[in-house]
């Protein structure tokens, strides 16, 4: 099996074949005492933005891993971009979309505190909210193997979302809308999921963001979970970018 560690800090830019890199704290400590990484296996060590090196570990010291670099691989930036707009929501719903979407190859998250919102995100719980998701988000970059770590941006407020999402093509998840997102075609600009709370969004919402130039989508005829709209749409989507 694969192994993918990240460590945001370094500095892979001018890493070459043959170059040692080392990682520590507590990714190391994870390598070696809980995945139990030994010298001479395979593994890659990336920074989160694009950039992964891998080769064979060197190095396994209980809160230090040095791997020898053999290649070196580059992942650009996507283009188009697509974010998920996700309704905070009660228990672990939300953060079980946003691990699905992440695994699934979103690039951006904003969560979202809908009208119909049960959980709600204030004053200090609103860190707080973003930096579990954030945390749910680098783990599921590490088990897909994905180079690049999705932004989790603080939370929106409905007013906020249009300029939170400037530029971008808007699409909401509305069970009966009349367009079906399988027919949506890519015309050049980032993509921007919406999906609603467990009660779905409210009239006025769905008003207030069609006036800003949103458009109403629908996935199919049955109605999902908000844990599952989102993943199943970026699976849609990722057909129509070409991604898969």
């Amino acid at each position: 099996m694969s192994h993918l560690y990240l460590d945001e800090t370094l500095d892979l830019d001018s890493v070459r074949q043959g170059d040692a890199v080392e990682l520590g704290g507590d990714e190391a400590r994870h390598a070696v005492t809980v995945s139990r990484l030994r010298v001479g296996e395979r593994v890659s060590i990336g920074d989160g933005r694009g950039r992964v090196v891998h080769g064979p570990v060197t190095a396994a010291e209980p809160r230090r891993l040095e791997v020898e670099v053999e290649s070196v691989g580059d992942e650009p930036e996507p283009s188009p971009r697509l974010t998920l707009v996700q309704a905070l929501a009660k228990g672990d719903r939300d953060e079980l979309a946003v691990q699905a979407a992440t695994e699934l190859g979103v690039d951006r998250i904003v969560p979202w505190s809908a009208t119909r919102s049960v959980s709600r995100w204030e004053g200090p719980k609103a860190e707080k909210g973003r930096a579990r998701w954030a945390s749910i988000v680098r783990e599921a970059v590490k088990q897909s193997l994905r180079a690049r770590i999705p932004a989790v941006e603080p939370v929106a407020s409905t007013r906020e979302l249009p300029a939170r999402l400037e530029g971008e093509r808007m699409l909401l998840l509305v069970p009966g809308a009349e367009t079906p997102l399988s027919g949506i075609r890519p015309d050049g600009r980032d993509l921007a999921l919406v999906v609603g709370p467990e009660g779905g969004m409210d009239p006025a919402e769905i008003e207030r963001l069609t006036l800003a130039g949103a458009e109403p989508v629908r996935l199919g005829d049955s109605v999902l979970r908000t844990s599952t709209a989102g993943p199943a749409a970026i699976a849609v989507l990722s057909v129509a970018l070409g991604r898969w």
